[in-house]
């Protein structure tokens, strides 16, 4: 059988790199093995030889995917950048869940939202099939977050037929008459890599790395969307009132983004749609001071500096992290930014991939101090308490157009609100990441209660 490891973040290991495909061939001699983590992955050599991937496989989709070749001997090192889909892996003999199963464990997970404090999410990897699951919630009376989605849309493809799906979103009941709990307002696409494995487009390149699998000392990692392709996709969203939001890491990614949404506001004002930069890790003073002039927000997760400073800071340096999440500078600069978890996997706030719980993000965001990392990472981009509060709660609001009923506690407004065991804005400041709800509200009606 295949054994399939999925998001195992090679930041997050002690040895802080990928496992070799000597390695993983020791480990599991007989079985084809693929280790994932996000758009890269790790195969040993019988996963190599069943999906037909050798020295000559050549990606040809337009995706910037291709296979890592060891220097000396020209075969494949294992790594795959980009190209985890031509892995013929099958699965094993779980069980596949059914549509019951799905809503018990969603509403499983919104529970213990609400158990960390969390009242709204932005769902940025929408679908009509995720939109269902929450209808079904809500009609059962279950649903106690509120969902503002993007819907996303491949990057793949002609490019009529992209901009065709976009239509049809700005189409969907959910956007033309949204409510107060479900509401699409958006689509999300992939513009680069990760820099948790190592395809983050930067501006200048990644450099040699044994950690990352990196030999080519001019790679800059991976940039999915072309510009020709990029700007009609962004024009579009555009003109159909949706708010255009891509999975954008490295600051050659960000730039290139802040370029589209520059190019596009010639003719068509983006600003009303409150277009926005997913992630947006790595930055540039310039594309900082584009977003603030074009209206430009950004949604970032200081989760990543809290597990990921150390394997970051080893590969690039104090220079070149000086612009890794510069929230400060984002603040100062009024870009819209909120804070985010990039949940994906399992249920726990702190370990899940990656850790919903919003008061390590608030306590990240404020002393910059991250796991396995000696000292704060680049201090001078610290938030006060009150804009890290900001962060993650009427930012977001904005960013999700619901700012008019909930974000803040004002008259009007719809009572979603916490109750924490201290007070966050004098607590030590190393206490603000174990704060826990006491209890939590949505409409004023208690959804949460710590005994």
């Amino acid at each position: 059988d295949w054994i399939h490891l999925s998001q195992v973040f090679i930041t997050r290991l002690k040895e802080s790199r990928y496992p070799t495909k000597d390695e993983l061939d020791a480990a599991a001699p007989n079985n084809p093995v693929l280790y994932t983590t996000g758009p890269d992955a790790m195969c040993n050599t019988l996963a190599l030889k069943l999906s037909g991937i050798d020295r000559n496989f050549k990606v040809t989709d337009g995706s910037g995917g291709f296979v890592e070749l060891d220097p000396k001997t020209g075969e494949p090192t294992g790594v795959l950048r980009n190209s985890t889909r031509f892995v013929k892996s099958k699965g094993g003999k779980e069980k596949s869940p059914t549509e019951a199963d799905r809503v018990a464990r969603l509403k499983s997970l919104f529970q213990d939202y609400n158990a960390i404090g969390l009242t709204a999410i932005c769902d940025r990897g929408g679908s009509t099939g995720s939109l269902a699951l929450y209808e079904k919630l809500r009609r059962q009376g279950d649903l106690t977050v509120r969902i503002a989605s993007s819907q996303g849309v491949g990057y793949l493809g002609e490019i009529e037929k992209i901009q065709e799906q976009i239509k049809n979103v700005a189409k969907d009941p959910h956007f033309t008459n949204p409510d107060a709990w479900i509401r699409v307002i958006g689509i999300k696409m992939f513009l680069d890599g990760g820099m948790l494995t190592g395809s983050a487009y930067m501006r200048q390149p990644w450099g040699v790395s044994a950690m990352y699998g990196i030999s080519d000392p001019k790679y800059q990692g991976v940039r999915f969307i072309s510009k020709d392709r990029l700007i009609p996709v962004v024009r579009t969203a555009v003109e159909n009132g949706l708010q255009f939001t891509a999975h954008s890491v490295g600051d050659g990614a960000v730039s290139a983004l802040v370029e589209a949404y520059e190019e596009v506001n010639r003719a068509t004002p983006v600003a009303p749609t409150r277009p926005n930069i997913t992630h947006c890790n790595f930055m540039t003073p310039e594309a900082i001071e584009k977003m603030a002039q074009l209206g430009v927000g950004c949604d970032i997760q200081p989760v990543w500096l809290y597990l990921d400073s150390r394997t970051l800071h080893q590969q690039f340096g104090e220079a070149r992290t000086r612009w890794f999440q510069p929230l400060k500078t984002l603040f100062a600069k009024g870009v819209l930014t909120g804070g985010g978890s990039d949940h994906m996997q399992k249920i726990g706030p702190d370990r899940s991939i990656n850790p919903y719980n919003p008061f390590l993000g608030i306590g990240t965001a404020v002393t910059r101090r991250a796991k396995w990392f000696e000292g704060q990472m680049h201090p001078e981009e610290a938030l006060t308490r009150e804009q890290a509060i900001r962060f993650y709660t009427i930012n977001n609001a904005r960013l999700m157009f619901m700012e008019k009923d909930i974000g803040s506690l004002e008259k009007g407004k719809r009572a979603d609100l916490v109750i924490l065991d201290r007070d966050i804005l004098t607590c030590p400041e190393a206490q603000i990441a174990a704060i826990k709800p006491v209890a939590t509200y949505i409409e004023g009606k208690q959804v949460f209660g710590r005994q």
